[in-house]
């Protein structure tokens, strides 16, 4: 993937996220939960046996925004601790 391709994905990915959750942190705050959380939801997925639901970019997106809900949940939950 390239660096395009990766920041587009952390921006869409992340940007959903933050609506499902309601949890704003800007536009480069949003690509960086987005490109993070991709990491987390392969890493989800991989260790679950579990494979995309789509296949090709919106596979991808699709894993990326799990993973960043996954992230949003976890940060909500550090914070108010």
């Amino acid at each position: 993937m390239d660096i395009l391709t990766l920041l587009i994905v952390g921006l869409v990915a992340g940007v959903l996220a933050s609506f499902v959750v309601k949890s704003r942190f800007g536009l480069l705050g949003d690509i960086v939960v987005g490109i993070v959380g991709s990491f987390v939801g392969s890493w989800l997925f991989r260790s679950q046996g579990w494979n995309a639901p789509f296949a090709g970019l919106p596979g991808i997106i699709f894993i990326a925004f799990i993973g960043a809900i996954v992230l949003l949940v976890i940060l909500r939950l550090i914070r108010r601790a």
